[in-house]
Parts: structure tokens; C-alpha cells; sequence
């Protein structure tokens, strides 16, 4: 929690205490399903809940926003930006039910009420959205005509609506085509530690 706090001082008692539930439950459900990789299970903070919260550095959601977390797995990055944000609703998406079902347990334990859960494929998610966002789910080529058709054409927030993904590494190729509207944002310009290094926010108006 030691870094969790350092860039997010604000989190209230409350949102502290589910936070800190994270770091015991998970690695709880991991000894049965292996829902993060078990070499990284021990980097959870940095790698897996910080890296999810760095979408809160780019984007502040109003209250009421709609948020779609396409290819949750075990509830990431859904899971601790619903924490941060209570009064934003998160629909997490997985075609796993093993993983979904890891997802729907912790959410219930800490008590969050803004999340819900679907198993299946994201052509049979039904409703708008204001974002989508993913965790290194897929190419762009493949993710925009899939979400396109959920994005809410009435902005609420400054950003408008649109698709948000936590990627690594060298995109140029997968932004090509949508080279003159994507925006790549670096979390190193936000978190210090190493892994950031590579770690970008990708984010495409629709």
C-alpha cells in the first residue's frame, strides 16, 4: 500500500482499507486459479494496482460516468478504479468464467456495490458507454470495430468518450491507422518505478 498512497493520497479510510483487502485476496485466489502469473504475483502493487490506477492520472470521471472493462480476467483494472471512483459504474467483460468469477468474489468481500459482471463475448454486451477501457487485451485493429457502437455520443467528462488501453512496449505499428486521433500518454511521467518505464495509457475518441 506504501506506494499505492504515495501517489494517491486521497484515498479515504475506506477506500484505503479495500485497497489493502486487494493485496491479501488476490494472492489468496492466485494459490487456486491462476488468474495473475505466479512470478508477478508478488509485484501486485506496482504491476497490476497501480498500473490500473494510472488511467485515474489521465482521466478525472465525473460522477455518473459508464465505464466498460473489456477482458477484465480477475478484475483489472476494473476492480481497484471502481474503488477510486464510487460513483462511476464499471460493467466488467470476460470470456473466462473462472477468472470473472475471482473478480465477482473480491468485489463482493470489499464491499463494492458500483460493479457489475458479465461472462461472454463483448458482442452480447447490450447498453452505452462512456469509456471502454482494457489491460494489453488486444490490438487496436481488433478492439475499435468491437467497441465502437458501445460509446456514448454525449461527453461528461473533459476527455471526451472513447476507448482508454494499458499498453506496453512499441505501438507504432498498432496505431498506424489511427495514427492522427490516437494519443499515447507515458505513465513514467507519472510513476517512477521501473516498470513504467515502457507502460503507456493509449486513448482513442470514438
Amino acid at each position: 500500500m506504501e506506494l499505492i498512497l504515495k501517489y494517491f493520497p486521497e484515498l479515504t479510510e475506506a477506500q484505503r482499507s479495500q485497497m489493502r483487502q486487494l493485496e491479501t485476496l488476490y494472492p489468496e485466489w492466485n494459490a487456486k486459479i491462476n488468474v495473475i502469473s505466479r512470478k508477478d504475483i508478488d509485484n501486485l502493487e506496482v504491476n497490476h494496482l497501480l498500473h490500473s490506477l494510472g488511467l485515474v492520472k489521465f482521466v478525472k470521471f465525473t460522477s455518473g460516468t459508464r465505464v466498460m472493462d473489456l477482458g477484465t480476467g480477475g478484475g483489472l483494472p476494473g476492480i481497484p478504479l471502481a474503488i477510486y471512483y464510487p460513483d462511476v459504474s464499471f460493467h466488467l467483460v470476460d470470456r473466462i468464467g473462472k477468472k470473472l468469477k475471482v473478480a465477482q468474489d473480491i468485489a463482493e468481500r470489499i464491499g463494492l456495490s458500483n460493479v457489475s459482471f458479465q461472462h461472454g463475448d463483448v458482442k452480447e454486451v447490450k447498453g452505452k458507454f462512456d469509456f471502454v477501457v482494457s489491460r494489453a487485451v488486444m490490438d487496436l485493429a481488433d478492439m475499435v470495430p468491437l467497441v465502437r457502437r458501445f460509446i456514448d455520443n454525449e461527453d461528461r467528462n473533459a476527455v471526451p468518450n472513447g476507448l482508454l488501453c494499458l499498453k506496453g512496449g512499441d505501438l507504432s505499428g498498432e496505431i498506424s491507422q489511427y495514427r492522427n486521433k490516437v494519443l499515447i500518454d507515458e505513465l513514467s511521467s507519472y510513476f517512477k518505478e521501473e516498470f513504467f518505464k515502457t507502460k503507456k495509457i493509449l486513448y482513442l475518441p470514438l
